[in-house]
């Protein structure tokens, strides 16, 4: 409890100042926008467009920005069945992506491969891209979706920016 006191604002004690880490300042922006890149390779994609629409708004979190250039977006939603034929272009995109930069995978297909067990399936697209949450679903429920998000969030507003930033530089 005493963690969430130091970042919380009370408009009693600051008035019209806010004081905060700048560490906390930079993960709150980043953590209120991530813009998702949708890898809508088959069925799942529809429950992904559905988790775009208005009945689920996106905006609510400050992800509605879909961008499908690989420059522009945070997260990568692969959303249905990988075969090796686009498992190379999916790997070329998410390495075209900025850090950081995260994974989703979305739909049994996307984590495990589903029910095709062929030559032709990629059997996970964790075996070419580290993913960072699995939604779990045949197709799964946009609902699913918006949950893995907002963990993508908490992830988000919990990671060392200055302490990788000092490694870096």
């Amino acid at each position: 409890m005493k963690g969430k006191r130091e970042l919380s604002y009370d408009s009693k004690i600051e008035g019209d100042v806010v004081v905060t880490r700048l560490e906390a300042a930079i993960n709150w922006f980043r953590k209120h926008s991530i813009w998702p890149m949708p890898m809508g390779l088959a069925c799942c994609a529809i429950e992904l467009m559905g988790a775009g629409a208005s009945r689920y708004d996106l905006a609510r979190f400050g992800m509605e920005v879909m961008r499908f250039s690989p420059r522009q977006s945070d997260v990568m939603i692969v959303a249905g069945t990988v075969t090796y034929k686009m498992a190379l272009v999916v790997k070329r995109l998410y390495e075209q992506m900025t850090e950081p930069k995260w994974v989703i995978a979305m739909g049994a297909c996307a984590s495990t491969g589903g029910m095709y067990r062929s030559y032709s399936v990629l059997q996970g697209v964790d075996r070419i891209l580290p993913v960072d949450f699995y939604v779990a679903g045949c197709p799964p429920r946009p609902e699913a979706l918006l949950e893995a998000l907002m963990k993508l969030q908490d992830k988000v507003s919990n990671e060392r920016v200055l302490a990788t930033l000092k490694q870096a530089g």
